[in-house]
């Protein structure tokens, strides 16, 4: 089927934000232009692609279907440019990773400081998101390289990772509000206090449910958060104990303990993962190199 590119990067733009309008400012182009564009497309793949009405626009399942083929491939598109256009003047190129702030915080900035320091004149991008979210922007191509925990249920088994440090997640309290300090505790008793643990977007939340579950436990979270460090602040002035990964530990204060539970919480790691698929940018392979590689 003979469709030129322009027809697929007009719908791109329309699906992605779902505005005719917000499209045609990105395109440069009329309005009236990007609903033609679209029109033609669908006359030519004979399928609906958006229910049109007078508040809003949505995507038919044919155009939902489009739109996860056509997304990366634009994307690709996009990177590869820029990787031109950067490594002209540059030399490697941006650098661009993804991953969640807690790791960016207490994992990433030493290694992003060496890389800066080596590739002064480097751009570093770092888009923030959660472990799962990250490797959704690794299989859509807008991510060079991702750093997330591990396991990671959304990695995709041909994606090639690197395992480049082992941690334990702990339990956190305030004595003064849950003294469990000389005692070993069973995450059953555990069950009955408050807990506080990051919301059911992360790995930690789905490692931390399967884990009770092996045990013949629901999990009903007193607070779930998108912040390791909020959840420190809220173990500290006493609302609950909570779950959050060992290396978020460093220059926390004398009124937190970690909790010795009965049952052994396994140990995860965290991984630098690319897609083989998409080209690997020459920052991006500096900047792995730069990275401990617990398995060599």
């Amino acid at each position: 089927m003979d469709i030129n590119f322009e027809l697929y990067k007009v719908f791109y733009y329309v699906a992605s934000s779902l505005s005719f309008s917000e499209a045609s400012k990105k395109l440069f182009i009329s309005q009236s232009a990007v609903s033609q564009s679209i029109k033609t497309l669908e006359r030519k793949l004979e399928q609906s692609l958006f229910i049109r009405s007078t508040k809003k626009v949505q995507l038919t399942p044919a155009g939902e279907l489009l739109l996860k083929h056509i997304e990366p491939a634009v994307n690709l598109i996009q990177r590869g440019e820029n990787q031109l256009l950067d490594s002209s003047t540059l030399g490697l190129g941006q650098l661009h990773i993804g991953a969640s702030d807690t790791i960016c915080r207490y994992f990433l900035v030493p290694y992003l400081k060496q890389f800066h320091t080596l590739f002064p004149t480097v751009p570093i991008k770092v888009t923030n998101a959660a472990s799962l979210n990250c490797a959704d922007l690794l299989s859509q191509g807008k991510v060079d390289l991702i750093v997330t925990n591990h396991p990671n249920s959304r990695i995709n088994s041909a994606f090639i990772q690197k395992k480049t440090a082992d941690f334990h997640d702990v339990f956190i309290a305030n004595p003064t509000y849950f003294d469990f300090s000389q005692q070993e505790i069973s995450l059953a008793e555990l069950n009955q206090n408050p807990i506080l643990m990051l919301d059911q977007k992360s790995t930690t939340s789905k490692f931390l449910r399967h884990l009770f579950l092996q045990y013949q436990l629901e999990l009903v979270p007193q607070v779930e958060l998108s912040s390791n460090d909020l959840l420190i602040d809220l173990a500290r002035i006493g609302l609950g104990i909570a779950f959050i990964p060992d290396y978020c530990l460093t220059g926390t204060s004398s009124d937190l303990y970690v909790l010795k539970t009965k049952e052994p919480i396994p140990a995860r790691q965290i991984t630098a993962t690319i897609n083989p698929e998409l080209p690997v940018s020459p920052s991006a392979n500096e900047f792995l190199k730069l990275l401990p590689d617990v398995e060599a």
